[in-house]
């Protein structure tokens, strides 16, 4: 008799997931048997990726600066949460236009080399961790088209904004009551497919209750947590982000516990640190009231983002432009 450890297996298939897998495969050999070229010329496969909700800082990513004498901080040991979605990878053609518009080089050692040439540079920068993997430096060169300078800049005010702005960057543990109850007063989900063009759609709106200004810091917090994941976990590239938000349950008692200076750090968070590809903006159920919020923001706004903004009066509108269904 011998004590053998157990094998580890990708995944442990019930009677009935063997059973569906028997099926499938049986109807596809039935189809592939009466019409070989035309089944292997609709046949798709999809790739994809399972992404944690929350995915806890590593040691190095959670420093933060003291003063001579001060104690270093505690922090709580988190592990990944146990809720997880599913997001799509593009298809090989939509790989192809997508890299075409990221200026992405084909062949992977020319990657390999930018992403060595921006460690490098990091290894100058004292100011600067070095937590930074392959992954995330690759969807910054891809958020910057591959351009050295730009993902420079951008790697520089990320870190910056760690340090600068703590009240978005600490205390990020979604597990946490203030920012677990975001999600009972804003829904922001960024959906698992993508568009024929290769964009990613994030759909924000509000959910009507009498929410405190504190947790509008909360919110935004919470989307850079989500922007952070995202930076992780994009292994494939997009071609960029579409956001549609939902404006039907507006008021001017929330727009007045809006501050210009949080609103005025969010935004320069998201425009200026975080390599994301702002593509269109859609507003829908729009009021007057939505007027006065825009002129309120305008000016923290990159001119560029600001003429891909489009207003619409109802959800019709809003799928001449967007596709009502997702691949």
């Amino acid at each position: 008799m011998s004590k053998l450890s157990s094998r580890w297996v990708p995944r442990l298939l019930s009677a009935e997931h063997k059973r569906n897998r028997l099926v499938i495969a049986k109807e596809s050999l039935a189809l592939l048997n009466a019409n070989k070229n035309e089944f292997l010329r609709r046949f798709v496969t999809v790739d994809e990726i399972w992404i944690h909700h929350h995915i806890p800082e590593s040691k190095e990513q959670s420093k933060q600066w003291i003063s001579t004498g001060e104690t270093a901080p505690k922090k709580a040991k988190i592990g990944l949460s146990a809720n997880k979605m599913m997001m799509l990878h593009p298809t090989p053609a939509q790989r192809v236009s997508i890299r075409e518009e990221l200026r992405e080089p084909e062949d992977p050692a020319d990657i390999e080399r930018d992403i060595k040439l921006i460690r490098e540079w990091l290894e100058t920068q004292p100011h600067l961790p070095k937590d930074m993997d392959d992954m995330r430096l690759t969807t910054f060169l891809r958020g910057c088209k591959f351009s050295l300078e730009k993902v420079k800049k951008k790697l520089d005010m990320y870190y910056t904004m760690r340090n600068a702005v703590p009240e978005f960057f600490s205390n990020r543990d979604i597990n946490r009551e203030e920012l677990n109850i975001v999600l009972d007063y804003v829904h922001c989900p960024t959906l698992p497919g993508i568009t024929p063009n290769g964009r990613r759609i994030t759909f924000i709106r509000g959910i009507d209750c009498d929410f405190q200004p504190h947790h509008i810091l909360d919110a935004m917090k919470v989307a850079l947590m989500i922007g952070d994941v995202r930076l992780a976990e994009e292994s494939m590239g997009i071609a960029g982000d579409v956001f549609i938000l939902d404006a039907a349950v507006a008021s001017a008692s929330h727009f007045a516990k809006f501050s210009p200076t949080v609103v005025k750090k969010f935004l320069i968070a998201v425009q200026e640190a975080y390599p994301v590809k702002v593509k269109e903006v859609h507003v829908i159920n729009i009021s007057p009231l939505v007027d006065t919020i825009f002129n309120f923001v305008k000016p923290f706004v990159k001119e560029k983002i600001r003429s891909r903004i489009t207003f619409h009066n109802d959800v019709e509108s809003l799928y001449k432009v967007v596709p009502r269904d997702l691949n």
